[in-house]
């Protein structure tokens, strides 16, 4: 060993970044590279006996990783950080906000675990916080007390944001390091925080034991984009403070390990790359290392290290109207050219074979500017290679060379700015409105509701149930209006944007109040209290405030709409209409009347006893709530307050039956329903599925 080795007061750090854990993890050949890679990692730690390993953002390749990704993670971090080790560092900050948890210390300070290989790490875009506790999967490593998660920031919900980056004080003999870490922001909004004055607050150590500031030695590690194709979606390495020293960039997967100085700035920024390919382009392909960085006073020294486990990746180009050999015209031409390229590459894969470990599938992609000639099918191409690449079903990749243009005014197609690996920084709302999109078809209320779900709540349904009911919503009204006239084809895209329109005012109007159904609900309750007294729970699809109320989970307290009770059936038999299959069983109906109200006429009672028209309306049950021998319902209830508390002499719904839903959907009938029966022809309505407008429960 060196000098500077042996030196007590050299800090020794292994840098990687973006392990991407749990990669690929279904694919049966390409599972475990990304855990072989973060092992070997580890392992070159307790090799090189390295003080700390630190780690640049997205350890995990999915925000919410599966269980074994985390097993497999977590068997990897103790194997080799758990152990009776001496750690010859001291972390001298105020650890509590280092490390916001709720131990609020450096792991190796616990009395109950011994670590002996420390890990530093921020998070990434990929394994970010979210939720509504701000939670990242980064922080159950944490819990487990195997890393020291820093760098994460709490934004604020108004304007911009203001953040504050206090460093991690770390003190080895005479070495004193200043580890500032700041896990991804969304890069649009980093970029605004950089540019308001005050956003963002750089806090320096404070002078104590003799120190001065100058004396610490600064690293910076971030995640965000550095490309900048566009600047307003990537960080400018000027926007960083200039007492910075070095600079741990991560989120770029091409591995620059050298350390390159940034002019005028006075830092220097590596750039490990990722230590497992997840995007099959040129800059994957290129030897994967980590970087062993060596540190004493001011001074620096980097070593790098290959990674000896990754899976080879060749890459190559080909223009096929610059090859002699192949003739536009013989597509046979073409796939033996093809064919001989993936063959070389494949041989000089299976070269450079580690010693003492088995030979390795190669990664094999060829990017093939096709202009003037047919494409392949990728797949069928790909099928001589099963078991001799590790990617048959996507070898080749088509593109066409973009066209050259006269004036350097002319403005440039958007599709062409964009790289592959970028689309996934643009967000959906800067793309509409640069596009000035129009919502046609799905109120923006009802997607804002259903994204919310999506995300919050982890609901996998909520797009779906949203989609479904708008469009089963659009089509009632286009229906119940087919009916009176006639719609050409070419009117129909105009109504259905008229239809959501409608749906739209309808929320507005509903939101203005604090009691949405005030007005129709006491109609209802008048009326149907004289004409309909009681009966069966009824599927009754009101509006879009209560399509609302059944998203978002809530039970609405001041509609004064309540559940049926078995008290009031006495009652109800006398007068009230007989509906279903002969009034046996307590049914559940839908009522399916989506016309506009003409007039502000209550809603008139019924009374037919007639077998037919009995048959007819039987056409409109969706689904008998409780069994045949259950106790006959043949009259309307009176229903009992809504809400999580009832009324006394109730009782509650039997099992089986959707309370929640179907309470909510029996509040408000359309006034038209009946009345517009008379006027109809008679005919069988259309039946309606099960679960039609509601929200399946799983």
């Amino acid at each position: 060993m060196s000098a500077m080795e042996e030196d007590s007061d050299t800090l020794r750090v292994l840098v990687a970044t973006d392990c991407h854990l749990g990669y690929m993890e279904k694919d049966e050949i390409r599972r475990f590279d990304s855990f072989q890679a973060f092992e070997e990692i580890c392992s070159l730690a307790e090799q090189k006996k390295v003080d700390f390993v630190l780690l640049g953002g997205d350890l995990f390749h999915e925000n919410k990783p599966s269980r074994s990704t985390l097993v497999k993670t977590i068997e990897i971090l103790r194997r080799y950080c758990l152990n009776d080790l001496p750690v010859k560092f001291q972390v001298v900050s105020d650890q509590t906000i280092n490390f916001p948890n709720r131990f609020g210390q450096v792991n190796y300070e616990d009395p109950n675990f011994n670590v002996g290989l420390p890990v530093f790490t921020i998070h990434g875009n990929h394994d970010d916080p979210a939720g509504v506790d701000n939670l990242s999967a980064i922080d159950i490593l944490s819990a487990c007390n195997l890393v020291n998660y820093f760098g994460k920031m709490d934004l604020g919900g108004s304007g911009v944001g203001q953040i504050a980056v206090h460093p991690v004080l770390v003190k080895k003999g005479t070495t004193t390091v200043a580890l500032y870490g700041l896990g991804n922001i969304r890069d649009e909004r980093l970029n605004r925080m950089f540019q308001t004055p005050h956003s963002v607050q750089w806090m320096r150590p404070e002078t104590q034991d003799g120190m001065s500031v100058s004396d610490w030695f600064n690293i910076l590690v971030l995640h965000q984009n550095r490309i900048k194709t566009n600047p307003k979606s990537a960080i400018n390495e000027h926007f960083l403070p200039r007492f910075l020293d070095f600079v741990v960039w991560g989120h770029e997967h091409e591995c620059i390990i050298d350390p390159q100085e940034v002019p005028g700035m006075g830092f220097h920024i590596t750039q490990p790359g990722s230590s497992v390919a997840t995007s099959l382009i040129d800059g994957e392909a290129k030897p994967k290392h980590v970087l062993l960085l060596e540190i004493k006073g001011n001074q620096y020294r980097p070593n790098k290290i290959p990674l000896r486990s990754v899976r080879p990746f060749e890459y190559a180009e080909v223009v096929l109207k610059d090859e002699a050999d192949v003739d536009p015209n013989d597509q046979a031409s073409v796939l033996e050219h093809l064919d001989k390229i993936v063959r070389n590459l494949i041989e000089k894969s299976s070269q450079p074979a580690a010693s003492g470990s088995e030979p390795k599938l190669p990664l094999v992609r060829i990017k093939v500017d096709y202009s003037g000639f047919s494409t392949i099918n990728p797949q069928r191409f790909g099928q001589k290679y099963v078991g001799k690449v590790a990617n048959p079903q996507d070898i080749l990749i088509f593109s066409k060379a973009a066209k050259k243009r006269q004036t350097t005014g002319e403005n440039v197609d958007e599709s062409e700015k964009l790289r592959p690996e970028e689309l996934n920084q643009q967000t959906i709302e800067a793309l509409v409105a640069e596009n000035n999109l129009k919502m046609e078809i799905l109120p923006v209320d009802d997607l804002d509701i259903a994204l919310h779900d999506f995300v919050s709540k982890d609901d996998k349904t909520a797009f779906y149930a949203c989609l479904q009911r708008n469009l089963d919503e659009t089509r009632k009204k286009l229906n119940s209006e087919a009916e009176k006239f006639k719609i050409e084809e070419e009117d129909i895209i105009v109504k259905v944007g008229e239809c959501m329109q409608e749906r739209v005012k309808e929320i507005s109007l509903h939101s203005k109040g604090d009691t949405p159904f005030t007005s129709s609900s006491q109609n209802l309750v008048d009326t149907r209290g004289k004409s309909v007294a009681g009966g069966s729970s009824l599927n009754t699809f009101s509006d879009d405030e209560d399509t609302r109320e059944m998203l978002l989970g809530t039970r609405s307290k001041t509609s004064g709409f309540t559940r049926p009770s078995k008290d009031s059936t006495g009652a109800a038999r006398g007068g009230a209409s007989k509906r279903g299959r002969g009034g046996k069983g307590s049914l559940k109906q839908t009522t399916l009347s989506f016309s506009q109200s003409r007039s502000s006429a209550a809603i008139r009672s019924e009374v037919d006893s007639s077998s037919e028209e009995a048959e007819d309306e039987a056409n409109l049950v969706v689904e008998n709530s409780e069994p045949e021998d259950s106790v006959q319902q043949t009259g309307r209830k009176r229903p009992a307050p809504r809400g999580r508390g009832r009324a006394r002499g109730t009782t509650t719904a039997k099992r089986g039956r959707k309370t929640d839903i179907a309470s909510i959907q029996s509040m408000v009938m359309s006034k038209d329903d009946d009345s517009d029966e008379d006027d109809k022809p008679k005919k069988p309505p259309p039946r309606v599925t099960r679960n039609y407008g509601a929200v399946r429960r799983r």
